[in-house]
């Protein structure tokens, strides 16, 4: 069984407010997202194992963007995103 037989992709882009770690101005950036939605019917070919992980499964979010550029015309320079949350359950 593969995720794509689970979950639907879509990417999305939201906005986020981060601070520059080298010339520390703040900013709003836009990060990309792949949302993954659970589908509303289980595919037939799974077996019990498999049919169990379908109904547990939860909708949820993976950031796809872990490096921003800094939006200061003069720094100009790549930072990692801060934050070490990179999977959100919707």
């Amino acid at each position: 069984m593969n995720e794509k037989d689970i979950f639907d992709e879509k990417q999305e882009i939201k906005k986020a407010n981060y601070a520059c770690s080298i010339c520390g101005q703040r900013n709003d950036y836009k990060v990309r997202w792949l949302k993954r939605t659970k589908k509303r019917k289980a595919p037939g070919r799974l077996n019990e194992h498999e049919r169990a992980q379908f109904e547990k499964s939860r909708d949820y979010m993976v950031r796809i963007d872990d490096v921003l550029v800094c939006a200061n015309d003069r720094c100009r320079r790549r930072f990692e995103i801060p934050s070490s949350q990179s999977v959100v359950f919707i």
